[in-house]
């Protein structure tokens, strides 16, 4: 694996990002709290391309600039400063969750720049169930003080079976630090104070931004058990796209961590159909 390099925006953030391979460029946005290393997962299973992975701001090894910069909006400009950074001119992109809002921004926003979308459990509706559970942690410190304690909270995690304890042994790692003191957050904890401005504000529509993708080759995964994509949204989304790629992911609710056979599937031929 590359080491990990860093750009800095206009605004003067400084960002960790990796960029490895040759061929199709493939910018891959992480959800919320999450980081680049979302990816180690599907990587092994990709097809020989470019891959492009980020830290949002206030996440994983880029500085932390404060809740009101941590928005969608924002995010979506600093995608774009990092493939102006790296010149790319066009890019594939996968969002899971927040990178997928992302994603359905810049292909309304810069929708020369985007040679497809494909979004990971994520659609114009987000489940009120889903951002009621993302709402009890997000900001929040993990119970336990030890990584294998919060693998075993993860692996409780509903809707989700058939998932190694290795598994969520990694996710612990992934999420948070452990020290002397217990476990610590691998993000800025002021990104709960930019959820709930959100999570407490007006609903947005967000139709508009998938409508506005029409013509940009999409793709969606779902987690079977998902509370953040419903079933009911999904099949909007497919009425809306016939075209649109889609697989479901059993044994999953939010999110998929991509590479499950249905999940491995879907991107390759996504990313097959862009060639």
């Amino acid at each position: 694996m590359t080491h990990v390099l860093h750009f800095t925006a206009p605004d003067g953030c400084r960002f960790a990002y990796r960029d490895e391979g040759e061929g199709l460029p493939l910018l891959c946005l992480p959800g919320l709290t999450r980081s680049m290393a979302d990816f180690d997962y599907l990587q092994p299973h990709l097809p020989p391309l470019r891959l492009i992975r980020m830290d949002y701001r206030g996440r994983g090894g880029s500085d932390w600039t404060g809740a009101a910069t941590y928005t969608v909006d924002q995010e979506s400009k600093d995608a774009l400063a990092l493939l102006d950074h790296l010149g790319v001119a066009k890019a594939a992109i996968l969002g899971t969750s927040r990178g997928g809002l992302i994603g359905m921004v810049l292909g309304a926003v810069a929708r020369g720049r985007v040679l497809g979308l494909c979004l990971n459990d994520i659609g114009p509706v987000i489940g009120r169930e889903g951002l009621v559970r993302i709402f009890d942690y997000v900001g929040r410190n993990p119970a336990g003080k030890t990584y294998a304690g919060f693998a075993e909270r993860l692996a409780r995690t509903p809707g989700f079976h058939n998932v190694p304890m290795t598994r969520w042994l990694d996710e612990a790692q992934r999420l948070s630090v452990e020290g002397p003191e217990g476990l610590s957050l691998r993000y800025d904890p002021a990104l709960r104070e930019a959820f709930l401005a959100a999570f407490e504000g007006p609903p947005v529509d967000l139709w508009p931004l998938f409508d506005a993708l029409a013509g940009v080759p999409l793709a969606l995964i779902r987690g079977a058990n998902s509370d953040l994509l419903t079933a009911e949204t999904a099949a909007t989304m497919r009425a809306r796209r016939p075209d649109m790629e889609f697989a479901e992911v059993p044994d999953r609710a939010h999110i998929p961590f991509l590479d499950e056979p249905e999940a491995v599937a879907l991107i390759r031929s996504f990313l097959k159909g862009l060639q």
